[in-house]
């Protein structure tokens, strides 16, 4: 399979971004496994933090240029977020959705969909170096 890498998002002849989204996954995956064999003191406030400002960028870069579009996908890159509310030993026992709501966290999914409505407000509001004639006709 043939694809070109710019900036760091791997895009295939196809425009699928299924690369980039293993990329992704196991790069926040194993920063993830890092961080669970490291810490020893799992404090809810530490881990989220550490998730934050090192797993979470990976999953996330440049999500308004390659957001995935198949489920799978998507899966896959939830999964990493669903191991990390798991590593939380008083959250273990809760669901999903009950871990992001104590967290105070969303979806990976939900949060794409909030960079794609920052970026669409950008051009539309002239914010952005992409031309809004590119994307919209009046």
């Amino acid at each position: 399979m043939h694809e070109e890498r710019d900036l760091g998002v791997i895009i295939s002849v196809d425009l699928k971004a299924s690369l980039q989204c293993v990329k992704a996954y196991s790069t926040a995956n194993r920063i993830l496994g890092d961080i669970n064999r490291s810490i020893v003191y799992k404090s809810r406030n530490i881990l989220l933090n550490l998730y934050k400002l090192l797993v979470r960028p990976h999953l996330e870069y440049c999500t308004v240029a390659w957001s995935p579009h198949y489920v799978k996908d998507k899966e896959q890159l939830e999964r990493v977020q669903r191991r990390f509310t798991r590593m939380i030993p008083e959250l273990k026992q809760l669901a999903y959705a009950d871990r992001l709501g104590s967290l105070k966290l969303w979806t990976l999914e939900e949060r794409r969909v909030r960079a794609d409505l920052i970026e669409v407000y950008k051009i539309v509001h002239g914010l952005s170096a992409i031309p809004f004639s590119s994307f919209f006709r009046i």
